[in-house]
């Protein structure tokens, strides 16, 4: 945005001068320190994480299950304690950035800190504005690992929508598609984190997902049984949305329902609103083996979050907005899954829309979730 008054952030006066030459910091000197505290700049990388987590969701961390989903306050000594949290975070990165005894390297991370601490939300940036919130993530990578990722920004294109058919008769239960997932989303290894499910029921009990075994341990396909996929189901009227207090998550142009990692509250009332089971919340900092991590990222898809945040299934954006298949269909070695954009009307999900005898679960709702099941 080219004016002030356009900002879609909050900017706070923390004895900021307006700058009156180019070269200074953030500060407003020139050249030399600025004198602010000389123990800002020894705030290590997890204590700035744990910080940001705070002044993220604070207190609410404490609290579990049904207590934290449904009885989130803000009373005013909380805000206050948040605000000052955040205070405290940026005063330590413009300090940083402007100390003399600070490394280049230290200032930039620093400088680039404090401009993510306050950046607006994802969905309401200039195309402009969402290439710098990228460039700038690339750029910590890099001088915190000293190696590079490469992140899109790619909005989605016109005449696309995409849409989600997994065939039934087809899915042998390998799981091919969840290992898939995995790797190519950097999802938490420790903690096992699972996009997708799926579900081994009885022949006979039809879609019983109460007695569906999510987590079975044995020799596949096992007999008289039959498995049912599920993950998010980009819905044209998700619920998941609606209830979001900060409108952290949307649903884009072409039928994804996203959501900005760094806008998260971590409030899950998204969780508790899906129909599906289609949202994951992070516990813990995800961690992946840096040997492991895919570094063809996209902003609102597989690159690396913070703890206490929402996660979910984004029919792997990285891929899907550059022309290929999400991981889990590359990956199914049986076909059960077919992926593609509903507007093509040469398009192999289109076919099997128009061909087969498709249904959604859970119609009467009113979702309109872009994901098919069929039999042959």
């Amino acid at each position: 945005m080219s004016s002030n008054n356009n900002k879609k952030w909050f900017s706070l006066n923390i004895g900021r001068k307006e700058k009156t030459s180019s070269g200074s910091c953030s500060c407003g000197k020139s050249s030399g320190g600025c004198g602010g505290s000389s123990n800002a700049h020894h705030m290590t990388n997890e204590a700035f994480t744990e910080a940001a987590i705070n002044a993220s969701i604070g207190e609410e961390r404490t609290k579990d299950g049904f207590e934290q989903v449904f009885d989130v306050k803000m009373d005013r000594r909380s805000a206050f304690k948040k605000l000052t949290a955040s205070l405290l975070i940026g005063a330590g990165a413009v300090s940083t950035s402007c100390s003399v005894i600070s490394g280049d390297e230290s200032k930039e991370k620093a400088q680039i800190d404090w401009e993510e601490q306050f950046k607006g939300n994802y969905k309401l940036m200039t195309d402009k504005e969402k290439e710098a919130t990228v460039d700038r993530l690339v750029r910590s990578y890099q001088l915190r690992t000293g190696k590079n990722i490469s992140m899109s920004s790619k909005n989605a294109e016109e005449d696309v929508l995409f849409g989600y058919a997994f065939n039934i008769s087809k899915c042998q239960g390998y799981m091919d598609c969840v290992n898939a997932c995995v790797e190519e989303n950097n999802q938490d290894r420790n903690s096992q984190m699972q996009y997708i499910r799926i579900h081994e029921m009885k022949d006979g009990k039809g879609f019983n997902f109460n007695e569906a075994d999510d987590n079975y341990y044995h020799e596949v396909p096992a007999q008289g049984h039959f498995y049912m996929g599920t993950q998010c189901f980009h819905c044209d009227n998700p619920p998941c949305v609606e209830v979001c207090p900060v409108q952290a998550t949307w649903r884009e142009d072409d039928g994804l329902v996203v959501v900005d990692y760094d806008w998260c509250v971590g409030c899950r009332y998204c969780m508790a609103a899906c129909p599906y089971d289609g949202r994951r919340f992070n516990w813990s900092k995800p961690e992946v083996p840096e040997s492991e991590i895919n570094h063809n990222q996209h902003y609102l898809g597989n690159r690396m979050r913070k703890k206490g945040v929402m996660e979910k299934c984004t029919f792997c954006v990285q891929r899907s907005r550059a022309g290929k298949n999400p991981a889990c269909v590359e990956a199914c070695p049986t076909g059960a899954r077919i992926f593609g954009n509903l507007l093509d009307p040469d398009s192999t999900i289109r076919w099997v829309l128009e061909n087969k005898k498709v249904f959604r679960l859970k119609e009467d709702l009113g979702t309109e979730p872009k994901f098919w099941y069929f039999m042959d």
